[in-house]
């Protein structure tokens, strides 16, 4: 009459699951005295002491279940009859564990007898169970659907072969008026918003309802609350006989919040039988200095006690999300959109521009004067970049600090559905002309040391490093770039420069061979070789500027006979060559990896900073293989000009076409050049952010 001992049909994986960890394990009361209901959940296993229970004077147990309910015992008894009862010991525990859900409320059993010296019955101890499965899902091996149960979903890893739910950053916007991010709101505005939400699944399955005083809550910690949303489907309430535009509008207002920054903890329903119920999880921000980018959302069921005492957590159930960083492209991906402004002087340049984008077969945006109030310096404004994850993906500019009379055009223009925005507020002492964008590139993918960067690494410009004083790109901006983790900054030194920015010494181009791309840098000693060549050529007497109007010509030789001008542009040379080592060394180059442009410099008197004698070649921009390059208005020799016809020479054997763009009055004048004037919206990485080995 007594059932064999052994550890009996328990499913191999719920009983390594239990035994592996006691976070699945729970202890629950064996009382001879009365009987008790408990609600049990699969995968989990509950563990009685037995001696604990026992009557006094108890030497024998046996344990009688339905077939529904799986035991074990510990330590585990030696053989005997399935009819004989089992020696109690002091620490003899009851595992027991049940193979599916419950259909109705306390429709399975266990129950323990216990035995004296002569087998004589003593008590017996009965437990009615109530099974229910329940799981809180994610996107934890990154293919776009929520699998069931995942059992990395509480994790994260990097790599191909990591796990971990991605999260998104709601930072653009479904209104087209009054439009502010739908991360600013704590509503669903429209059923579009909820593509750039992740989706998180509670699957059940159980009787039709939860005994009497059980619930479900789902919760989140103060500090994740400054960075996630929660919504859920109302779905049981969603009539899908209305027609479809009022079917949708229904819908809308039916995703009532679930956790916010004001509730970190709220019951959800348990739908019975076999449901599923989808929630949808907003990011709120990106990393940053004082945010890793990993969230925890918990889903605990609640046993209650009594009347007017709290209930008690019986089983959690948690996921992780990591939230996506945000992406910069560097020159060598695809151009999709041309940004520049129209301003009253600057026909030329925009000629020049509308030719190059028209050939390299993107669009161009034209800002028009109305709203760019007169600051052409659409580079410095803003940075292009994207964020990304297995379900969504979208482009996010973010806004520099600069704040000029460009300062709407981010927010006003580009933000939209499916176009996010992003800003780091800094205040207005410490932000300086480093603060501008064109002192934040990106390099393409490199292989530092053994070490891939596949998304390739961040450059900004700074101080030099043993300087006591100088200007410093903004901390908030710097704390936001090395948090996204993807893109490893590095700095360089450009406060040598008069504006500051790495873009007016160096750029990349694409390449067909070795890594793909070449670094172009500013050289002063390549300047200097091309003009003495000029001189000992017999044309020391042909000039710079001659076709510029309002500038005063000057000869190769004046040039080459100036020894003042020879010494800054020597102490230039310095500056570039130090940021040349940093480059190679943090950006795994070889000289066969650099380019030397031949470009002069000059001191200001002001303050003993450098800005370009011509026309900056480097300060270009770069579509494809087409290059939009500031037209040097160098000495001409045989009818063209020498400093094209060098740049030409370079470039082409890359497979680079050389176009000139007139912007000596409109930008090279007012200390910028193509570049700074212009910006590019690229394709994405084709690389998964989330592949990276860190």
């Amino acid at each position: 009459m007594f059932q064999q001992v052994s550890q009996t049909n328990i499913p191999a994986v719920l009983l390594k699951r239990a035994r592996e960890s006691s976070e699945y394990r729970r202890t629950c009361r064996l009382d001879p005295e009365k009987a008790h209901s408990i609600l049990h959940v699969l995968g989990t296993s509950l563990e009685a002491n037995l001696n604990r229970s026992a009557p006094p004077s108890t030497r024998f147990f046996s344990v009688k279940c339905t077939a529904s309910v799986q035991y074990s015992i510990s330590p585990a008894p030696k053989e005997t009859s399935h009819l004989s009862p089992i020696p109690l010991k002091g620490n003899s525990v009851l595992l027991i564990n049940m193979s599916h859900a419950s259909q109705f409320e306390n429709d399975s059993k266990l129950s323990v007898w216990y035995y004296g010296e002569n087998n004589d019955l003593l008590g017996k101890a009965r437990l009615y169970l109530t099974a229910v499965e329940i799981s809180l899902d994610v996107d934890a091996d990154r293919d776009g659907v929520v699998e069931r149960n995942n059992p990395n979903k509480a994790s994260w890893k990097w790599s191909p072969n990591g796990h971990g739910a991605i999260l998104l950053v709601n930072c653009d916007c479904e209104r087209t008026y009054r439009k502010k991010p739908d991360n600013e709101q704590d509503y669903v505005s429209k059923v579009s918003d909820l593509k750039d939400m992740s989706v998180m699944v509670l699957r059940t399955r159980g009787p039709a309802k939860l005994p009497k005083g059980y619930k479900l809550t789902m919760h989140i910690s103060q500090g994740d609350a400054e960075s996630v949303r929660v919504f859920r489907t109302r779905s049981s309430e969603v009539n899908n006989s209305l027609p479809e535009k009022l079917f949708y509008h229904y819908f809308v207002k039916n995703y009532p919040l679930v956790l916010s920054n004001e509730v970190l903890s709220q019951e959800v329903p348990y739908l019975g039988g076999v449901a599923e119920m989808n929630f949808y999880v907003e990011g709120l921000r990106f990393p940053d200095k004082d945010f890793n980018g990993l969230i925890s959302i918990n889903l605990s069921l609640l046993e209650p006690i009594s009347a007017g005492i709290p209930e008690t957590p019986i089983f959690t159930d948690k996921v992780v999300f990591r939230v996506a960083p945000w992406i910069m492209t560097p020159n060598t991906l695809k151009p999709v959109e041309v940004f520049v402004c129209s301003t009253s002087d600057n026909y030329q340049f925009l000629k020049g521009m509308k030719n190059l984008v028209s050939k390299s077969g993107c669009k161009l945006k034209i800002c028009h004067e109305y709203l760019n109030r007169g600051d052409r310096w659409m580079q410095d404004e803003l940075e292009f970049g994207y964020i990304d994850s297995p379900h969504h993906q979208f482009p996010v500019v973010l806004d520099s600090p600069r704040d000029g009379k460009l300062d709407d055009f981010p927010y006003s223009e580009l933000l939209g559905p499916d176009f996010g925005y992003v800003t780091r507020v800094a205040q207005r002492k410490d932000v300086s002309s480093l603060d501008s964008f064109g002192n934040l590139e990106v390099s393409p993918p490199v292989t530092v040391n053994g070490r891939n960067y596949p998304l390739g690494r961040i450059l900004i410009g700074v101080a030099f490093p043993t300087a006591t004083k100088g200007r410093n790109m903004t901390k908030v901006v710097q704390d936001f770039l090395w948090a996204q983790k993807v893109q490893e900054p590095v700095a360089l030194f450009s406060d040598w420069l008069y504006v500051g920015h790495i873009d007016e010494f160096m750029t990349f181009v694409p390449a067909p061979d070795r890594k793909g791309f070449r670094l172009l840098l500013a050289s002063p000693d390549a300047g200097y070789k091309l003009f003495r060549g000029l001189q000992s050529s017999g044309h020391g007497q042909a000039k710079l500027f001659e076709d510029v109007r309002d500038e005063e010509p000057i000869t190769v030789d004046e040039i080459l006979n100036d020894d003042g001008l020879r010494d800054e542009n020597s102490y230039v040379q310095s500056c570039i060559d130090w940021n040349r080592d940093v480059l190679k060394r943090e950006l795994g180059l070889d000289d066969e990896d650099i380019i030397d442009l031949p470009i002069l410099f000059k001191l200001e008197e002001e303050d003993n900073r450098a800005v370009a004698y011509y026309p900056d070649m480097v300060n270009m921009i770069v579509l494809g293989n087409n290059l939009g390059i500031p037209k040097p208005f160098g000495p001409r020799v045989n009818g063209r000009c020498a400093l094209e016809a060098e740049m030409c020479s370079l470039m082409e054997g890359l497979g680079l076409s050389c176009t000139f763009i007139d912007d000596f009055a409109s930008y090279h004048k007012l200390l910028g050049e193509v570049h700074c004037g212009s910006n590019v919206r690229r394709e994405p990485f084709a690389f998964k952010w989330w592949n990276l080995e860190m």
